[in-house]
């Protein structure tokens, strides 16, 4: 893969694949308009991490696409050599377009959980972060792939339900119908639990009968549109909550083999950076903000290393083990001979601590309060640290 050069290219060319292939940079017009008016803005030099910040705190404040997508066009290789890597483990069940295009489109996702405050390199935060969505992502693709759909309505969440359906572009009245369907279905259909739960079967005709029941019983009360339903209709109904949840928990890949979509006719006014972010623009060039965030993360840096060190010799080698080698619970347990369920307690201590310890540095040094939302930020950055501490840095 060729490296991206300049500013421009980092934050307005898109990867563009040949089959499975890496075949060059593809750039959006619209995106190097805006990256090369707003670096003229800037008047003074600036650096690759200056517009990280830059555009970051710009997607945390405004609702317009452009930052995101500035900042999907900076990630791309973070994700494809994430991608790239995944596949080759997979020994080729998965492509890396296919894993690309799942990780990239959780771009957002990515932005919400980097902190600038803990993390020194949105790269490498994002290359954990992409690894833990592909993960996710396949762990459902299987879950999805094994089970009939009879298992899936009833192994799906109300609320992931609802998202499913959301996503599928039902509306909200089909939502309510379908939503009540299918909790009068998970009430009446109760199989034998001596087979496995992935491979259920069609419910039988009472049972329908008593689905249609207790969906005419409670319809009334809970529905806005009081239509009856008949077991036929209800069945039609589930199937296509099924088919949503499907879709939803592993959509199809999309091309990504051309410029960001939907905005070939958008005005350059429509964006460039508005009064709003040259404001942004002109409080974020403070040599001295940067000279802070640098500063505070090497001093957390230092904070985690200085405790790691106090660790006992058996602690540490298994953070190497674990982290340096990518060894799996099961595989450090055989190096270490120890139990698999010792190596997983082990861990979790090990991260409970060096959390602790990061907590109080923050709140000592950096005066922040901590909340569930801080600790969680906290326990990412420290995941992302080990990481990229224990292990060489993927290509450039």
């Amino acid at each position: 893969m060729r490296s991206r050069q300049t500013l421009v290219d980092l934050f307005s060319t898109f990867v563009r694949f040949d089959a499975d292939t890496f075949s060059g940079w593809i750039s959006d017009p619209k995106l190097r308009r805006s990256m090369d008016q707003s670096i003229k803005q800037a008047t003074e030099g600036t650096s690759e991490r200056f517009w990280i910040l830059y555009w970051h705190k710009v997607w945390q404040t405004q609702t317009t696409d452009l930052a995101t997508n500035h900042m999907t066009a900076y990630l791309q290789e973070a994700c494809y050599w994430v991608a790239r890597k995944m596949a080759l483990n997979l020994a080729g069940r998965q492509s890396t377009a296919d894993l690309f295009q799942t990780a990239i489109a959780r771009t957002k996702h990515v932005l919400k959980g980097f902190n600038p405050q803990f993390s020194s390199s949105l790269k490498s935060y994002a290359e954990f972060a992409f690894s833990n969505v592909i993960k996710d992502t396949l762990r459902q693709q299987q879950e999805a792939d094994i089970c009939t759909d009879w298992a899936l309505l009833q192994k799906v969440s109300q609320k992931r339900l609802i998202d499913a359906l959301i996503h599928a572009g039902i509306d909200a009245p089909a939502i309510a119908a379908s939503g009540l369907a299918w909790k009068c279905f998970k009430q009446r259909y109760a199989p034998s639990r001596s087979g496995t739960s992935r491979k259920l079967v069609r419910p039988d005709g009472a049972t329908w009968q008593a689905i249609a029941q207790l969906y005419n019983a409670e319809r009334s009360s809970q529905l806005s549109l009081n239509a009856a339903g008949n077991p036929d209709q209800l069945e039609q109904w589930l199937l296509a909550c099924a088919r949503a949840i499907r879709g939803f928990l592993y959509p199809m890949p999309i091309s990504i083999n051309a410029p960001i979509s939907g905005q070939e006719d958008t005005e350059l006014a429509d964006v460039l950076p508005n009064s709003e972010q040259e404001s942004l623009l002109a409080s974020l060039i403070t040599q001295e903000e940067v000279s802070d965030r640098h500063r505070q993360q090497t001093q957390l840096s230092q904070v985690i290393l200085d405790a790691i060190a106090q660790l006992e010799a058996p602690m540490q080698q298994l953070l190497q083990a674990y982290y340096g080698q990518q060894m799996t619970q099961q595989q450090t347990a055989q190096l270490l001979n120890m139990p698999q369920y010792t190596i997983s307690r082990r861990l979790a201590s090990l991260k409970k601590r060096l959390l602790t310890t990061l907590a109080r540095w923050s709140q000592d040094t950096l005066h922040i309060s901590i909340t569930s939302d801080v600790l969680n930020s906290m326990s990412a950055v420290l995941e992302e640290w080990l990481t990229v501490h224990y292990q060489p840095s993927v290509p450039s």
